[in-house]
């Protein structure tokens, strides 16, 4: 049976239809309307005790039995581990990938999300402070990664990982983030690589909102 993906189109939402392209994994869409309150309702709750997307059911989960999963790292983790893909068992390779894996979910997704939110208010007395904070801390961290890339095809090493599908959704907002990626070329050599992937490109071209 289809996993059941409850999701919005947002840089964490697209990790998941991502990776459930990449590892080949039949999948329904359940669009969960952050911008109307949806991830408040019980039936979510019930889901994703944080009220946050995404989140996913799998149906033939350990046992045979149903599982839900939330947080989008705890999903990735679960899909790599069902499948046995993109989750390295060579020891170095392993690490790297739950080390990039915890660079995004720590750093590259809550800094930048800061940049979202204050990119978007109205009063600049509101804005200048918090902005050029997380736009510098932004931008070093796609030093972090540029170097990491400098040496290394993806950044677990030389494999694509979980650990890429992570990255990929927040490197996609980087025109949000005001940030040109020419300034970063081995990440912008990585990005390219990445959207030129088909299964990448269909878990990006998944409708993830309604209409």
């Amino acid at each position: 049976m289809p996993i059941q993906l409850y999701a919005f189109d947002t840089p964490n939402g697209r990790k998941i239809s991502v990776a459930l392209e990449e590892m080949g994994l039949p999948y329904d869409v359940h669009v969960v309307d952050i911008t109307q309150n949806e991830q408040f309702e019980p039936a979510f709750l019930a889901i994703s005790p944080n009220n946050k997307i995404p989140a996913i059911v799998d149906p033939d989960g350990p046992g045979g039995r149903p599982i839900s999963v939330f947080e989008s790292g705890a999903c990735l983790l679960y899909l790599a581990e069902k499948t046995g893909r993109f989750w390295p068992a060579e020891p170095a390779a392993h690490v790297a990938t739950l080390e990039w894996l915890m660079f995004q979910m720590g750093g590259f997704g809550p800094i930048p999300g800061q940049v979202h939110h204050f990119i978007a208010l109205a009063d600049e007395g509101d804005r200048r402070y918090g902005l050029q904070r997380f736009m510098d801390e932004t931008r070093r961290l796609y030093a972090v990664m540029d170097r990491r890339l400098a040496a290394h095809a993806f950044f677990a090493g030389s494999e694509l990982t979980v650990a890429d599908f992570a990255i990929i959704g927040w490197a996609w907002r980087h025109p949000r983030h005001q940030v040109d990626l020419a300034d970063f070329p081995h990440v912008q050599r990585w990005y390219q690589a990445m959207m030129a992937r088909p299964a990448v490109a269909h878990g990006f071209a998944v409708p993830l909102r309604r209409g």
